[in-house]
């Protein structure tokens, strides 16, 4: 079951389109990482979904229930997580969970209750310290215990890691590995390490597509392991590509500076040809290597 489908999205902003036809489905009790260069309209594709932004056209269902602009009936589904979280300064941690608590008609015994469980799951168990006094990470951390508060079926995190520094990061990846049992989350990000480390189904935005969809280790597996040969010199280089050999081999090589990159599911037999061919030409390599399909490679790829 798919807990959120966006269906033909466009937004443009003036003449610049940001959106131009926006497919892609979030399926129930995945990390989904929703990739894409700065720019590239994740935030935008988030603000459209929550109903704080109204789309040209196209359509978002999340649990069945159609989003529209300035609507919140499908908000009650949906925990939302900004880069930047905002918070009363002046409050401790428990009294600001307290206020959201309240505002949305929750008992006090199960506001304690609940808020001593969230703060504890994120780690924020100093209960007198000021939010004025906390740091990026430990804001981050408070703004998941927030929307995690209402119990949403959906949390959407808008790059909550981007500003934080590699601690910090790991701590909120962490606290994310912990709540996906109760929760699907879309983790919208262009770090591409941190969606590699905790997500399991991905979507790749660019030039205001969707490009590449799927489950992530499906995804790996449908991409091929690449031999690389690093050479010192465009001579030697050169020399290479211009070998009758080189001519015989039936594959994609792709080649950046002095390297070559061979696609390839004959991995050992590739490796061995190569090396043959190099001694066959006199020439001594810098380095040689398998390179595992890997989530940056395939950005690469398909976001060029």
């Amino acid at each position: 079951m798919d807990i959120l489908t966006i269906c033909d999205l466009h937004k443009g902003f003036s003449t610049h389109k940001v959106l131009k036809g926006v497919n892609l489905s979030v399926p129930q009790g995945s990390i989904y990482g929703f990739i894409g260069k700065n720019g590239a309209g994740k935030t935008t594709t988030m603000k459209i979904a929550l109903g704080l932004l109204r789309a040209d056209s196209g359509e978002i269902q999340i649990c069945n229930k159609k989003v529209r602009f300035g609507s919140s009936e499908a908000n009650r589904y949906v925990g939302y997580l900004p880069d930047v979280p905002q918070f009363y300064n002046f409050m401790t941690a428990q009294e600001y969970l307290k206020l959201c608590g309240e505002i949305t008609g929750m008992s006090a015994h199960f506001i304690q209750k609940k808020s001593e469980y969230l703060l504890n799951i994120v780690g924020l168990t100093d209960l007198k310290k000021r939010i004025g006094g906390f740091s990026r990470g430990m804001k981050q951390r408070l703004g998941i215990a927030q929307v995690l508060l209402n119990d949403p079926k959906l949390l959407i995190c808008d790059e909550p890691t981007s500003a934080l520094d590699p601690i910090g990061r790991k701590e909120i990846l962490d606290i994310l590995s912990k709540v996906k049992n109760h929760t699907t989350i879309i983790f919208s990000t262009h770090i591409l390490n941190d969606v590699d480390t905790i997500c399991d189904h991905i979507g790749i935005l660019n030039n205001g597509e969707i490009v590449l969809s799927g489950n992530l280790n499906n995804i790996k597996h449908e991409y091929q392991n690449t031999v690389m040969l690093s050479l010192s010199s465009n001579s030697d280089l050169n020399t290479l590509l211009k070998s009758e050999e080189i001519m015989k081999l039936n594959k994609k090589i792709q080649c950046k500076e002095t390297s070559i990159y061979i696609r390839t599911s004959e991995v050992n037999k590739i490796m061995k040809w190569v090396m043959k061919i190099l001694v066959k030409l006199s020439i001594t390599p810098l380095k040689l290597e398998i390179m595992e399909p890997c989530l940056e490679n395939i950005f690469m790829e398909v976001a060029k």
